[in-house]
């Protein structure tokens, strides 16, 4: 049986590995999960855009609120002088004159609300908060000014103090020097990382062992290759097959990203980390340490590959139940519920890690290889992850011998797709 086994396995590697696809996307994933990941940063460093032209109608009556406004590279203001509202809305409507009229209330002290922004094209959320911010400057300004009590400004101005909190992990001797020093933002950075990687492997190892049965039963490959082999035999030799090209992809990609960060964070100047602060620097150290990144890469390889026998078990039980992609969108649409369930608690981790319905969700099988693998990066107990493992692989042997009870009934039946009542028939069937 192991010999059966190893041969489909061995034709499932072959046939993969040896594809240009599968060559293109181990080489340019982790290129292409960069760039994604940087792109919002760099589109918002090199966002250029044109001088917004307002022009400004202030009745504040003497005191020049609108003077106080502080023209930059994105916004260019011009006090009009002995100009209300209404004539000054009807000579620059045209959007070639002026971005808009901002209009200041003569009130606005008392009034907050008495200001509009009145634009002649759709207008800029960074431009309505630079407003509204500077507005906010100045009538505070204003304000202190009231209360004439002397350096009054530069009193609340000192007394404006940022803590920069450093995150240490506790190692029960209180010694500073041998403490850790750990990232909240390493963290979740990488915690999002692991999660979407988790549900991007297992729903396309996946799909891929449902299309694959689904093309096999209807070319009645399978009818062939169950006269050399059980059915069991080849279900798991298909599952493990393509397990095996998972674990080489990671495998692969935890050796390109270990080096990367080896050769990458090295380049990165000394004063440009300590520009940044203590966050970037210990974001760098976090991602630049060979040894925290491969130890994350061997619990990633576990729960891919827990996971997806997992699913897989699953999902080759739904393609061999069918006859076609669209018959199997049932069943599909029942596999992807805990998954994407495990999705939306990986959001929640961020904000507690160690909350209940984390900890639950990272030891239900369904849900724990997203979820524990957003976890991790939090310093998780070693002993929650070993649990994890121990119920996932557990939940993998059970459901397999549940799948390979409808697959081998399945993959002989054509013509339609069974009713629930079937299915269950199918499993009391000795």
């Amino acid at each position: 049986m192991g010999n059966k086994i190893g041969i489909i396995i061995s034709r499932e590697v072959r046939e993969r590995v040896r594809k240009k696809s599968f060559i293109i996307t181990t080489l340019l994933m982790p290129v292409l999960m960069i760039g994604l990941s940087a792109a919002p940063a760099l589109m918002m460093m090199h966002n250029t855009s044109d001088v917004k032209h307002i022009v400004v109608v202030d009745d504040t009556e003497g005191q020049f609120v609108g003077r106080g406004l502080t023209s930059d590279s994105n916004v260019e203001f011009q006090i009009l002088e002995n100009m209300d509202r209404k004539d000054a809305v009807a000579a620059f409507s045209d959007e070639n004159k002026a971005y808009g009229i901002l209009w200041i209330g003569h009130d606005i002290m008392e009034q907050h609300d008495q200001v509009q922004l009145i634009s002649n094209s759709s207008s800029s959320m960074s431009v309505e908060e630079d407003i509204s911010r500077q507005l906010s400057d100045i009538l505070r300004t204003a304000k202190l000014r009231s209360y004439e009590i002397e350096n009054l400004e530069q009193i609340i101005s000192e007394s404006d103090i940022h803590i920069s909190l450093n995150t240490m992990k506790n190692n029960g001797s209180g010694e500073e020097g041998d403490m850790q020093q750990t990232s909240t933002v390493a963290s979740m950075l990488l915690s999002m990382l692991l999660g979407m990687l988790l549900y991007m492997f297992i729903l396309l190892y996946g799909q891929q062992v449902l299309s694959t049965v689904i093309e096999e039963k209807q070319s009645r490959v399978l009818d062939v290759m169950v006269t050399s082999c059980s059915p069991f035999d080849l279900m798991m030799g298909k599952i493990l097959g393509i397990a095996c090209v998972a674990a080489i992809q990671i495998v692969i990609w935890a050796v390109l990203v270990g080096t990367a960060s080896q050769l990458l964070v090295p380049l990165i100047p000394m004063e440009a980390v300590q520009d940044a602060g203590s966050e970037f620097a210990v974001v760098t150290s976090t991602f630049g340490n060979l040894s925290f990144i491969l130890t994350i890469f061997l619990w990633l390889l576990l729960y891919i590959v827990g996971g997806f026998l997992l699913y897989a078990a699953l999902y080759a039980a739904a393609g061999s139940s069918v006859d076609s992609t669209q018959d199997a969108q049932q069943f599909n649409s029942i596999i992807l519920v805990p998954i994407i369930i495990g999705l939306i608690v990986m959001m929640s981790v961020y904000n507690d890690p160690s909350s209940k319905l984390a900890f639950w969700c990272s030891m239900i099988p369904f849900t724990s290889p997203i979820v524990m693998m957003a976890r991790i990066p939090f310093d998780v107990p070693l002993w929650q992850i070993v649990t994890s493992l121990v119920v996932l692989y557990a939940s993998f042997v059970l459901l397999t011998w549940i799948a390979a009870k409808i697959y081998r009934i399945g993959i002989f039946m054509h013509g339609g797709k069974p009713t629930w009542r079937e299915l269950g028939r199918w499993l009391r069937m000795k």
